[in-house]
């Protein structure tokens, strides 16, 4: 498979020496460290620059600043819409930022896909608080939080790559060549990031809240209330620095499917690769993330 479109000065260089029988000036470091440079800015089907706010390099700090707010202001209403609000506004611009690029999305998509995604997270985070104030004892709405985010990832993430879902995506063959469209693909790999973005998350938000409670028992932590929210701002970036690089190296990037399941469940893609002499038992996708 070929290379990801990259630099010039880093793979260009490279392999054109290479072609020609020179050996190149940068060393494999060298060439490594430039290709985690570019694969963190650059979107992997397009080639083009991200928005830094929505790049996935930015899911540590912008996270650990969010999440440790909405861990931190949760007793009252008003915090938990304003702080889920936050949320949402931050994942929509970073699912837009890494989904697959060769499906396209109106506006008209984008904006209903927000408002959906922004509208169950706070139905679910304010119904659970109010379910837990008549029904548990405080220490357990400390996780209002985690329910709201993951009922929005479940919704967000499939609303803004809906039409990965409606029309398919590009599948290629081991040698990077394209071979058709495939909406079985799109669903595995949407399922694969919505899992991943939990499991980024978890054990965050659902750690801190016991180390919190704990140490919300003793009268010198309490009286520091006022550094409580950094606090969980740092804790949560030291979760993240952890369980971002774990959560997205839980499925390959590019994604594989049989095809063979293809033929069971979208027939009409599957003869879209009769063409082709020799039918690959196996098509690879991104899957995003």
């Amino acid at each position: 498979m070929d290379l990801p479109r990259v630099p010039v000065s880093v793979y260009g260089l490279t392999r054109g020496a290479r072609k020609n029988g020179k050996k190149s000036s940068l060393s494999e470091n060298e060439i490594n460290f430039a290709r985690k440079l570019y694969e963190s800015a650059f979107h992997p089907d397009t080639g083009d620059l991200q928005n830094i706010f929505g790049r996935m390099s930015f899911q540590m700090p912008g996270g650990m600043a969010i999440t440790g707010a909405m861990l931190q202001w949760y007793r009252s209403n008003t915090a938990v819409i304003f702080w889920q609000w936050v949320n949402q506004s931050f994942n929509a611009l970073v699912n837009y930022t890494n989904r697959n690029a060769n499906s396209s999305l109106s506006t008209t998509q984008l904006f209903i896909s927000y408002v959906s995604a922004t509208s169950a997270a706070l139905v679910a985070a304010v119904g659970y608080k109010k379910y837990l104030t008549k029904t548990a004892s405080p220490f357990f709405q400390r996780y209002v939080p985690f329910v709201a985010v993951a009922v929005a990832n479940c919704i967000n993430i499939p609303l803004m790559r809906q039409n990965e879902i409606l029309y398919g995506i590009h599948i290629h063959d081991e040698e990077g060549n394209i071979v058709g469209k495939s909406r079985l693909a799109a669903v595995k790999g949407i399922c694969q990031v919505v899992l991943s973005r939990i499991v980024m998350c978890a054990p965050g938000m659902l750690v801190l809240p016991m180390i919190m409670e704990s140490l919300e028992k003793f009268k010198a932590f309490r009286r520091i209330s006022y550094l409580h929210g950094p606090f969980q701002v740092v804790a949560v970036g030291c979760f993240l620095t952890v369980m971002v690089p774990t959560a997205c190296a839980l499925f390959p990037q590019t994604a594989s499917l049989d095809t063979k399941t293809m033929k069971i469940f979208e027939p009409q893609f599957y003869e879209d690769l009769r063409k082709y002499e020799n039918i690959p038992q196996k098509i690879y996708f991104n899957k995003g993330l």
